[in-house]
């Protein structure tokens, strides 16, 4: 009996043991989330006038890494030197994931003066306030703006669309000229005839940024980089570049009213020039010819050339075919031996619009 009572002690003993060192069970609880929004890092800014937007991207989770829900509340603030205070200037919100924008209109203060910098920023806080930090900064310059653009206008040139605009005022702080241009045709609308075929260009980007430089007093600029049968809108602001410490920031002046234009191809390509006309005499039962050349034509979109000859007083005949000739050379054996000829040659583009004629070039073929 003694021993088994020993026995049965010694096990409750080890029992406890096991039961004290928790083997086999959960550990300690963990702290609950906080729930902390991950930090915008992606915040840009831009001023137009004494109107500054704010983009961003909200995030996804917190910095637990699990998912947000429900709406986040973003604080927005902004310093106006770098050891200031960050002074709060809305309060808003957004879903996880969306992107987020916010525009703020600058006090009298702010938006005259020297140029000086400030600075914005984000913080994304849960329901308690607390927040992971705020996000990078996103800077411009406060300081009075560059002026408005007046007269405004885009024109359709044989190269391109000719931008023009009211010159600033003589002595002004020298600025650039920064035009946005969208590209307004619908993706499905059919192509013209010189964007189709194997090696037919890429679509263009839907906006772009142009810069103007050295061209606010001519009060013009010349976009070359347009394709034809395309719809484009433009506008245009003065950007006037400011170095202030180790940055260079652009102040901009509020944005143009749009200007729309149909890039319609309105003008014939350029007149052909060095024609030059040569005969070739009658070989091996062949008879006599007129080789034709002249320079190639630059026009984007050229079609080809239509060749022209007259003799003595007559008036000009087309000899080349109906469809327009792509090389720069003609072969004209059509000539009688001891007469003379004089020819010319335009170019036709895509769309069928002709050029004047060149230079007439005269050529005798030699007698029998």
């Amino acid at each position: 009996m003694r021993w088994a009572t020993r026995a049965l002690l010694a096990a409750a003993a080890v029992s406890a043991g096991l039961s004290m060192c928790g083997c086999g069970m959960p550990g300690a609880p963990q702290p609950p989330s906080l729930n902390l929004p991950e930090r915008v890092t992606d915040l840009a800014t831009q001023r137009a006038g004494g109107k500054v937007s704010l983009t961003w991207t909200m995030p996804v989770r917190n910095t637990d890494k699990v998912l947000l829900k429900g709406n986040v509340q973003a604080r927005v603030c902004r310093k106006e030197n770098e050891t200031g205070a960050c002074v709060q200037v809305a309060s808003v919100e957004f879903a996880p994931g969306a992107d987020a924008t916010f525009s703020e209109t600058l006090s009298d203060t702010l938006t005259s003066g020297a140029p000086r910098v400030l600075t914005y920023f984000v913080e994304l806080v849960n329901r308690k306030g607390q927040s992971a930090g705020l996000s990078n900064g996103a800077a411009v310059l406060a300081g009075q703006a560059p002026g408005a653009i007046a007269g405004f206008g885009a024109e359709m040139r044989r190269d391109g669309v000719m931008l023009s605009w009211t010159p600033g005022e003589p002595g002004a702080a020298p600025t650039v000229i920064r035009i946005e241009r969208k590209l307004l045709t619908q993706p499905g609308k059919p192509q013209t005839k010189d964007q189709r075929g194997l090696f037919a260009p890429q679509r263009e980007p839907a906006l772009q940024t142009l810069l103007v430089q050295g061209s606010e007093q001519d009060g013009r600029a010349l976009d070359k980089d347009i394709r034809f049968g395309e719809s484009y809108a433009y506008r245009a602001q003065r950007v006037e570049q400011v170095a202030i410490g180790n940055q260079k920031l652009g102040l901009a002046g509020p944005v143009s009213e749009e200007v729309r234009i149909d890039a319609i191809q309105l003008f014939p390509p350029a007149v052909p020039t060095g024609l030059a006309a040569v005969a070739t005499m009658a070989e091996g039962g062949i008879g006599p010819a007129i080789d034709l050349s002249w320079q190639p034509n630059t026009d984007s979109d050229l079609a080809g050339y239509i060749i022209y000859r007259r003799e003595g007083s007559d008036g000009w005949q087309r000899i080349s075919p109906e469809q327009p000739v792509v090389g720069v050379g003609f072969h004209d054996p059509d000539v009688q031996a001891g007469h003379t000829y004089s020819y010319a040659v335009s170019a036709v583009d895509q769309e069928g619009h002709e050029s004047t004629r060149s230079a007439e070039e005269e050529e005798t073929v030699p007698g029998p």
